[in-house]
């Protein structure tokens, strides 16, 4: 009933395997990836007719964790995967970045990826797993993809280059100071087609060594997916990309000088205009079976592409006027807002983010619910692209996976200057307002990140800056390299190099290659590019900071405590009593976690104090020897309770009230008295023995008793 295919192969410490014909026969291509006991199936369809007028490519890829895979319910009310995970949605982009530059030019067959984790054992992440199943369903479904591509996972520790480590090993880089790389790197057997990582500042040549390192890894999957196609692939589809030569050398000859003159305008916004008044200069020369074409787009793509690009490689001019290696002017201010507690403004060129900073406790981490495990974050970064910065009108809508993502790779950048929690326990919360944007806002989001929790005294262990390179690779194999990249050299580029870090290193990389023809050499150079631009824009960035930023009087203080875990359930008291009479009674918020760490949070620094003391009143012991402030609560015959530390009472016997001999306490004190008392020890049976005749109720200093004196003794 079932043609069954399946390979293996011994990948690093684990198997990993390709089956395919047994479940889900009725999609163009079904794969399921193996890696140890994680599992993910990969499912692809795709139309046999494109759309009329259909002029992009419509690919969908779609990442579901199911909670099953890892013996899980889900949460919430329906407990029922509902929508995608920021960890789902950054999946779906990985995969997708790499496959979509391989398909055919000209396929705009509507195209479908779904990839269901169905097992994971906890230790092989699966998006790489995902990836891979992705590749060797397309492979064997007939469409026109030329691949196959796979990907993996590379660590760095000690010098040495880690691939597929644990998840353990990758969760939380920040508070592991050994682990300093999470790098994923996708390609085919010829080139790398896509890079993303989360690194702690490590130098040009360690970057490129990852890299490298992960592309000779991913060599033997892509022999493996071709082992498997060349035993179950289907006919190819029967597809050849439409020839629209003719169409095109029409749109050249119609207007190409006034799209060159359109280009060759530096203002973005003027610039736009006039790149649509020539393409409706040129339609107006079109006849009505030219404007009819489906192809018209991609003619107008290419002529464009061919005006900026041969320019740039042949002559070293830009669009905007500036050297191939120079960054657009900066400006930078901070303290723009003033009821925030960290705010700054980022302006480079034509692209600017407001960014600002607020300051959390304990109860403002996101609590994060994954499949393998939940966890808190106390660092978060939250992108926000409205239609205004680029000036358009459009719908405004929940965050969607350019924000997800753009918001993810600045997040990365920065982690890796955070102090520790222990240094500096708040919640850090930015958000990235891009209020224009002509190229690189998520860098724009960097760079104004740093000013911004500078700017809110956090103390980041230095300046993060980031700059987008571009790359124009012609088929000689001519090439120019572009710093800080404009919008329209991105859209018509063959690369968007994305590079953050501090002057010692890199902390974040991200690359999309769109051509599969980047050599190490080019990606060197690039690197170094990338650096010199950095430097350039921490130097600007340093302009704006003079020196260290001063607490905001509107963020809360945080004081933490250390107690021992056994004094946890005092603390807390029987169904949270003690706690809570602590918050009301200070007014301050109080978080306590099982290792016994107590975070004490107001901006009111009276109130922290007096929950300090309630709680130091609580876990700490009385020293012998030492004289305290009590209050009398309960007399009887043989002498006095005092209440002295905390809600601890300890008696005072009649012969230690005074100096004299007393017919009853009451002949001298009545309950609710203060009184000072000196702590003599303990008796036999633990019980606490008080003094308030060798201290003076006055003053509160001991009475040293002068020799001889017997009834001082």
């Amino acid at each position: 009933m079932f043609k069954e295919t399946k390979k293996s192969m011994q990948w690093g410490e684990e198997t990993l395997t390709l089956e395919t014909g047994k479940i889900a026969r009725q999609a163009d291509g079904t794969v399921i990836a193996t890696l140890g006991e994680t599992s993910v199936m990969a499912n692809v369809t795709f139309a046999k007719e494109a759309k009329p007028g259909q002029d992009f490519f419509p690919l969908t890829v779609h990442y579901q964790e199911k909670y099953y895979a890892a013996g899980k319910v889900p949460g919430g009310f329906f407990k029922r995967e509902a929508r995608p995970s920021e960890k789902e949605t950054l999946t779906a982009r990985l995969i997708d970045r790499p496959i979509r530059p391989l398909f055919v030019p000209g396929f705009k067959h509507e195209t479908l990826v779904m990839c269901t984790v169905l097992s994971h054992d906890l230790v092989n992440d699966p998006d790489i797993v995902a990836l891979i199943a992705t590749s060797a369903a397309l492979t064997i479904s007939g469409a026109p993809f030329m691949g196959p591509i796979a990907g993996c996972r590379v660590g760095f520790v000690d010098g040495e280059y880690i691939l597929n480590p644990e998840i353990d090993d990758m969760h939380d880089l920040r508070n592991n100071p050994e682990q300093r790389l999470d790098l994923v790197v996708a390609g085919t057997k010829d080139a790398v087609m896509m890079v993303e990582s989360e690194a702690y500042e490590l130098t040009e040549e360690e970057m490129l060594g990852a890299v490298t390192f992960a592309h000779e890894q991913i060599k033997p999957v892509c022999d493996l997916i071709i082992s498997l196609a060349e035993e179950c692939a289907k006919e190819p589809f029967n597809f050849t990309p439409p020839d629209y030569s003719d169409l095109y050398a029409a749109v050249k000859a119609a207007g190409e000088e006034q799209m060159r003159a359109a280009f060759a305008i530096r203002d973005k916004q003027e610039r736009t205009h006039a790149i649509s008044a020539a393409r409706e200069a040129i339609k107006a020369k079109l006849s009505e079976e030219q404007l009819a074409d489906e192809n018209l787009g991609s003619a107008f793509k290419k002529l464009e592409s061919a005006v900026l690009r041969g320019d740039v490689v042949k002559n070293g001019n830009r669009i905007d006027g500036r050297r191939l290696d120079e960054i657009r002017p900066i400006v930078c201010e901070t303290g723009l807002l003033p009821r925030t507690h960290g705010s700054s403004l980022f302006t480079r060129g034509e692209t600017q983010a407001l960014v600002v900073t607020t300051l959390g406790t304990g109860d403002d981490e996101q609590f994060i619910d994954a499949l393998h495990g939940n966890f808190k974050s106390n660092f978060l970064l939250h992108y926000n692209f409205p239609p205004y910065s680029v000036g358009e009108a459009g719908r405004v809508g929940a965050p969607g996976r350019r924000e997800i993502g753009h918001g993810k790779l600045a997040w990365r950048a920065l982690q890796a200057v955070l102090p520790p929690a222990t240094d500096f326990p708040y919640t850090v919360r930015l958000v990235s307002e891009i209020t224009e944007s002509n190229g690189s806002s998520s860098m724009a989001s960097v760079c104004g990140g740093s000013l911004s929790m500078m700017d809110a005294g956090v103390p980041l262990k230095t300046s993060v800056a980031g700059v987008a390179m571009g790359l124009v690779l012609e088929e000689d194999g001519s090439f120019a390299i572009l710093s800080d990249i404009l919008g329209d050299e991105d859209h018509l580029g063959d690369m968007d190099f994305k590079v953050a870090g501090t002057a010692e290193g890199i902390t974040s990389l991200q690359m999309d290659i769109k051509v599969a023809g980047i050599t190490p050499e080019i990606m060197k150079k690039a690197l170094e590019q990338a650096k010199a631009g950095r430097l350039h824009i921490l130097g600007e960035m340093n302009k704006a900071l003079s020196g260290a930023a001063e607490f905001s009087i509107h963020a809360p203080r945080i004081e933490t405590m250390q107690i021992p875990t056994d004094k946890i359930r005092e603390v807390i008291g029987s169904g949270g009593k003690v706690i809570r009479e602590i918050v009301e009674v200070s007014g301050a918020k109080v978080d306590i976690n099982d290792e016994g760490i107590i975070k004490i949070a107001s901006p009111n620094g009276e109130s922290i104090k007096k929950a300090y003391d309630m709680i130091w009143s609580i876990v700490a012991e009385p020293e012998e020897g030492k004289i305290y402030d009590g209050k009398v609560v309960k007399l009887v015959d043989f002498g006095a309770f005092v209440n002295f530390f905390g809600k601890r009472d300890g008696l005072v016997h009649v012969s230690q009230i005074e100096n004299r001999r007393l017919n009853h306490p009451s002949d001298v004190l009545k309950e609710g008295q203060d009184v000072k008392v000196k702590l003599l020890g303990f008796d036999d049976r633990g019980k606490v023995r008080l003094s308030m005749k060798v201290v003076d109720q006055v003053t509160g200093e001991e009475i040293v008793p002068e020799k001889g004196d017997k009834e001082a003794e």
